[in-house]
């Protein structure tokens, strides 16, 4: 097994932008398991399936082969054959992964690859339910918090960065009831595993959140 990091934590903790300059720094690679799941939801929205679909979701993920390549250092998540890196980052597809990553044949149709590309090399991963469910064996988890008014600002910024309008109280509003769903699901819900370290990102720039998580992650390393 390769020297695995995984970083769980909530919605809009920054687990994505950070993880990806640490394993840059490190050199390891970066699986955005998340974008695997915004991936499948890409697939359902585009065929129709609603959220509250459940055996329907079951039967038409298994339609949908994701995969990812690594071009220029650069994670690209494939759908069909597709390059979707341009089109699941929308709040509609974000809601959507999160009703149908509760579903267990979701789950189980990513878990492999998931596992496979951390045992032959090194990597940060970031999610959910890493080091609690599909890296238990880690040996370094990071549990990546922020309050959710700065989750919420956070997310805002982005958006209106990209000349997107949006409403701040709307934003937060959906992030508090992703919380909830994450944390509530019957299947690997979100929680801070027994032996990972709480970083809380609330009042730190991503650039101290990024020296502390190396610091975390070589801390282990020389164990």
């Amino acid at each position: 097994m390769g020297m695995n990091v995984a970083i769980d934590g909530p919605a809009g903790a920054g687990k994505s932008t950070i993880a990806k300059e640490v394993a840059k720094e490190l050199g390891y690679i970066y699986v955005d398991t998340g974008a695997m799941y915004r991936a499948i939801a890409l697939y359902l929205i585009r065929n129709g399936v609603k959220a509250e679909e459940n055996e329907l979701i079951s039967e038409k993920c298994k339609e949908a082969d994701v995969t990812i390549e690594y071009v220029d250092g650069k994670q690209v998540v494939f759908l069909n054959g597709e390059d979707v890196n341009g089109f699941i980052r929308t709040e509609e597809v974000g809601s959507m992964a999160s009703s149908s990553s509760t579903n267990q044949d979701v789950r189980k149709r990513l878990l492999g690859l998931q596992r496979e590309l951390a045992e032959k090399n090194d990597v940060i991963m970031d999610g959910r339910d890493i080091g609690t469910n599909i890296l238990p064996n880690a040996q370094a988890k990071i549990y990546l918090t922020a309050s959710i008014e700065v989750r919420a600002k956070r997310r805002y910024d982005e958006l209106v960065a990209k000349g997107m309008e949006c409403d701040y109280e709307e934003i937060k509003k959906e992030i508090a009831i992703r919380d909830e769903r994450d944390m509530n699901r019957e299947i690997a819900p979100l929680r801070q595993a027994k032996d990972a370290v709480l970083l809380d990102s609330s009042e730190l720039s991503v650039e101290e959140v990024k020296e502390r998580m190396i610091q975390i992650i070589k801390s282990k390393i020389e164990k």
